[in-house]
């Protein structure tokens, strides 16, 4: 009746105001509606735009540490599970071993309800970082609180003592899983100790006090397995010439057994046995104890030297490298393989940014691995035969470059062309070529990955591509200096391992057309003729004439072209008045340098200094030097082109005697 009245008066309302209401909240509705649908995206595009600031930084810079940790910190407030996600995978493929972050990325997919995804979190993390302990706590307490499981609780502890457990600073992990163990299996417990005794850890005293009352506050039947209880107190029960029983009234005579369920009481007795058990348990242990601690004595001043156990981004101190690199050698020198491994992980966390750290890393296990294959081999004695590595031989060295390469330095050269060698040697050129190629193409225009990409062709015996490779260098060079470099390199495979002269010579001439001052070019053509057999002196005095009359080059570069020219004639000459003759033009050489001085002092606007000489000012080097400085030095010197300062006095007194 009343739901009746209500319909009626609601009717009569609508009536009353001819529909009005109903219009006017519809018209209501229609104008707030595009409102809202307009307010939507435009939200969400502010908050793209705001998302794509921050991950601007680290793109244009990976290695914009500070500049990840904002945007992490934006995805994560944001409540945007794919952001937050694509953000975090980025930021950990570029910085693995920042282990806090995978608890972050793990607790984030939790507070999102997937914790199978917070597991495959944790997983990730412990492969990526298999060393830290912390990580490993973090992963089982959240697994023994969302998944009540024994077994697999046990199997992860165990996992975790496996990769982390024989790190000099595992005691907490140790100490957690024991916990654990004391409120399921006692002899389980027993068991986790003997395992610590045998590694030397920061905390080993403290163990071996745990393990005393561990051992004094139960009966050894239940810590210890059946076999080595029986075997102790047998041990103990000889030493006292029979079983502990009481003495007294209580005593059974001799022989005489007594019925069922009136044995007498052996509390007494089985307390003595049971103290001098524990007695022997504690004395053997007391052996491995000793032994593990004169271990961690040996290590102790290393470890206190490590001040940042940690990855950072900022460089380590002088001094931390240095406690590094003479731990890694004592443990190389003195440890086992096991525990060299472990020390070089623990280091790799925190040097992952120095590169000769990963490159003794991979020296060690090839040479590792090497000495195991020949030492299985049945090669002769003091064969110097190549032995490749072995499947896991390989794959663990390969692993060291790949995080090396792959993560850690993308941009550092020297550990590029190392693995690339490295696989090389064991045969895989075409992985040896593909990492040179990716490395030129993160470092373009580095002179010597051009010259590792030109050799590889050349050893594998691929004479067209490492001309073709040789050919494309030299077209594509815009420095001079470069370009002269890559044609003295080609010059020097024409002629001294296709034989083939008249090439070797031309490229040289065609560099000289675009780089007249050159003189490391008319120096290579002078290397070609020294090297013919016999020696061409007139093709030689050829090239000396072409260079001392190219008005491009200096006094300077002239004086020295032409105290070869003498040094060649004295050699391979056989006319004396073609020497004298030469000798005298440099003698005017001379004089006109001299004159040129003259001037400078008079006029200091005149500057005589060869450009080769002068230090470059303007900051805006076109190439590294450094890439390929190192090569033009033996030019310098291998063909014996170093010739005495008094060389005009010496010919002096000769001539004019």
């Amino acid at each position: 009746m009343a739901e009746n009245q209500t319909e009626e008066k609601m009717d009569i309302k609508s009536e009353g105001n001819g529909g009005q209401g109903d219009a006017a909240e519809s018209e209501a509705s229609q104008a707030k509606q595009p409102d809202t649908a307009e307010t939507k995206p435009q939200v969400k595009k502010e908050k793209e735009t705001e998302l794509e600031k921050y991950w601007k930084p680290v793109k244009e810079n990976p290695g914009d540490f500070t500049g990840w940790t904002y945007l992490l910190q934006f995805v994560e407030q944001e409540n945007d599970i794919e952001s937050a996600r694509q953000a975090y995978d980025a930021f950990l493929a570029r910085y693995p071993y920042c282990y806090g972050y995978w608890k972050k990325y793990a607790d984030l997919e939790k507070r999102q309800g997937d914790l199978k995804k917070s597991v495959e979190i944790f997983e990730k993390g412990a492969k990526a970082v298999p060393l830290s302990s912390e990580l490993w706590l973090h992963y089982i307490n959240f697994y023994i609180k969302e998944f009540i499981n024994e077994d697999e609780t046990r199997k992860l502890y165990e996992r975790a003592i496996t990769a982390a457990g024989t790190d000099f600073r595992s005691d907490k992990l140790w100490d957690n899983y024991i916990n654990w163990e004391k409120e399921r299996d006692l002899r389980r417990v027993t068991t986790l100790y003997d395992r610590l005794f045998r590694i030397p850890t920061q905390l080993y005293s403290h163990h071996f006090d745990n393990f005393k009352k561990h051992v004094l506050n139960h009966h050894p039947r239940e810590i210890l397995s059946l076999d080595e209880f029986f075997k102790l107190r047998t041990e103990v029960v000889k030493e006292t010439d029979g079983p502990l029983i009481p003495e007294g009234d209580d005593a059974p005579p001799p022989g005489d057994e007594p019925p069922p369920g009136m044995e007498p009481s052996t509390d007494k007795g089985d307390a003595e046995e049971a103290m001098k058990v524990r007695e022997k348990i504690l004395n053997l242990r007391e052996v491995a104890f000793k032994q593990n601690e004169e271990e961690v004595s040996k290590r102790w001043a290393y470890e206190e030297g490590i001040k940042r156990p940690y990855f950072h981004v900022k460089p380590l101190e002088r001094s931390q490298l240095k406690n590094w690199r003479e731990y890694l050698d004592y443990e190389i020198q003195n440890g086992t393989h096991e525990r060299v491994v472990v020390l070089f992980e623990r280091c790799m966390i925190a040097a992952a940014l120095y590169e000769d750290f990963w490159l003794k890393y991979a020296r060690y296990l090839e040479e590792h691995f090497t000495n195991l294959k020949k030492a299985g081999s049945d090669a002769e004695a003091g064969s110097v035969k190549f032995h490749p590595l072995d499947e896991g031989g390989l794959e663990a060295v390969r692993n060291v470059y790949k995080r090396a390469c792959n993560v850690h330095l993308p941009k550092k050269p020297y550990i590029h062309m190392a693995w690339a060698a490295f696989e090389e040697r064991q045969g895989k050129h075409g992985d040896a070529w593909r990492i040179l190629t990716n490395l030129e193409e993160t470092l373009p225009g580095m002179v010597m990955v051009a010259m590792r990409r030109i050799s590889l062709e050349r050893r594998i015996g691929d004479r067209d591509k490492t001309e073709m490779l040789f050919q494309e260098y030299i077209t594509k060079s815009t420095d001079l200096s470069v370009r002269a470099f890559y044609v003295i390199k080609y010059a020097r495979y024409l002629f001294k391992v296709l034989g083939d002269e008249v090439r070797a010579k031309k490229i040289i001439f065609e560099a000289l057309e675009k780089d007249p001052k050159n003189e490391k070019l008319y120096i290579q053509l002078l290397d070609i003729e020294y090297q013919k057999h016999p020696v061409d002196v007139n093709s030689a005095l050829d090239i000396f004439s072409k260079a001392l009359e190219n008005e491009e080059l200096s006094v300077h570069t002239k004086i020295k072209m032409s105290q070869r020219r003498l040094e060649f004639l004295e050699d391979f000459g056989s006319s004396i008045v073609q020497l004298k003759e030469c000798y005298d033009e440099h003698q005017k050489l001379i004089k006109d340098m001299q004159s040129e001085k003259k001037r400078k002092i008079s006029d200091p606007a005149i500057d005589t200094e060869p450009a080769e000489k002068k230090v470059k000012t303007n900051g805006a080097a076109e190439q590294p030097v450094s890439d390929y400085s190192a090569y033009w030095s033996q030019y310098q010197t291998a063909a014996g082109y170093s010739y005495p300062a008094t060389w005009s006095g010496y010919a002096q007194q000769y001539y004019n005697s």
